[in-house]
């Protein structure tokens, strides 16, 4: 077994991509823009091992983040935690682990590369790992782990919608939802139109937009953007699109997609408060999903509501365009239980309620957690 860390700049990065399904969430060029946003490195574990059965890969791309923001001076002390202390997230999105199908087919491989990854973790000075998981690319990995290995490293966080883009154009519009076939009716009685522009040369229009509808909302700040961000999603190049709506030429919503290996992802859009009670989005939606179909691909992943709620209206809206499901799963590993405790007390002691409050609450890394938060996940 060859167990190797490596950064994206390393030329295995994308070698290991070409070899297993993926998506944009795993490029390189991704990991760096979230590494620059997230003020932390980017890096994969990638384990292989060739045999009889042929070649087994197993890559975990993700954020390293120190926590130094948590560790005082007293800590360093009292609990002998080294400043060098780090936890492990995933960028923004459906990163998640990848894992071919050879190794897919070997129980004893995963078992063996989840106990390499999570040793070599706490070898480096972490102390805790959370992945996101792809709702559509990891369903596999997780039903394998949760037979054949540890289904408590797996916690569920809702469901996601993809919209079937094998279907025929008929019967997708038949998997709509009737208020949503009445809206995109209306929206093109109206004369609003759209189409697949390039980024860059609407750059302006989509930020301003994007921008609005954050504010419309009142978002959380963790889904603000600035430009460098958005400078750095050019580097996707072909893998990036962007599809506005427009009435009379004025751009009245837009939203980004990327796509790769036949996936295509949602990213991020909006629409101008004055055409909201129209919903354009909706033929927006609309247009990308006949735009994929037409172009091979076989999913269109709208993700699900806010926090993995299947209760709100975000939700709502995304699942009347599908009747395909996908579970949500997030990965929660401690790679070091002493630090983890040390780091964990010391924020229940800071909050002034029990630790037993924080390890029983929903939010992992539990150290990171906040009165407000408690009942969210990273």
């Amino acid at each position: 077994m060859d167990v190797r860390i490596i950064d994206i700049l390393h030329p295995d990065w994308l070698n290991v991509l070409q070899e297993i399904r993926h998506d944009v969430y795993h490029l390189p060029q991704y990991f760096y823009i979230e590494a620059q946003r997230n003020k932390t490195i980017a890096e994969a574990c990638l384990i292989t091992e060739e045999d009889n059965e042929g070649k087994k890969i197993f890559f975990a791309p993700y954020l390293l983040r120190k926590c130094d923001d948590i560790i005082s001076d007293e800590l360093q002390v009292s609990a002998n935690i080294p400043p060098e202390t780090f936890d492990v997230i995933s960028p923004y999105g459906y990163p998640s682990l990848l894992v071919n199908e050879a190794g897919l087919s070997s129980p004893k491989f995963l078992r063996t590369a989840i106990d390499t990854f999570k040793n070599i973790l706490k070898e480096k000075g972490v102390c805790s790992a959370f992945f996101r998981l792809h709702p559509i690319l990891n369903d596999t990995l997780v039903k394998t782990c949760h037979s054949n290995i540890n289904s408590e490293i797996f916690t569920s966080n809702g469901q996601t919608v993809s919209i079937d883009l094998k279907l025929s154009e008929p019967e997708l519009w038949a998997h709509t939802r009737k208020g949503h076939q009445s809206t995109i009716n209306k929206c093109k009685r109206l004369g609003f139109t759209s189409r697949m522009v390039s980024f860059e040369e609407y750059y302006d229009e989509f930020v301003a937009i994007y921008e609005e509808t954050m504010n419309r909302v009142q978002a959380n700040q963790s889904y603000y953007f600035d430009n460098n961000y958005f400078r750095g999603l050019l580097e996707l190049g072909e893998k990036l699109h962007l599809c506005i709506v427009e009435s009379e030429e004025q751009i009245i919503c837009a939203s980004l997609f990327f796509e790769s290996c036949g996936i295509i992802q949602a990213h991020l859009g909006g629409t101008r408060n004055e055409f909201l009670r129209q919903s354009p989005f909706n033929l927006l939606l609309h247009h990308v999903r006949l735009w994929g179909r037409e172009r091979g691909n076989e999913y269109l992943h709208i993700g699900g509501g806010i926090g993995g709620s299947t209760d709100d209206s975000l939700y709502t809206f995304k699942s009347g365009f599908s009747r395909q499901r996908h579970e949500f799963y997030t990965l929660r590993l401690i790679t070091d239980e002493e630090k983890y405790l040390y780091l964990t007390k010391f924020k229940a002691d800071t909050l002034n309620i029990d630790i037993e409050q924080l390890l029983s609450s929903n939010f992992f890394p539990a150290y990171r957690s906040t009165v407000a938060s408690i009942s969210k996940f990273e």
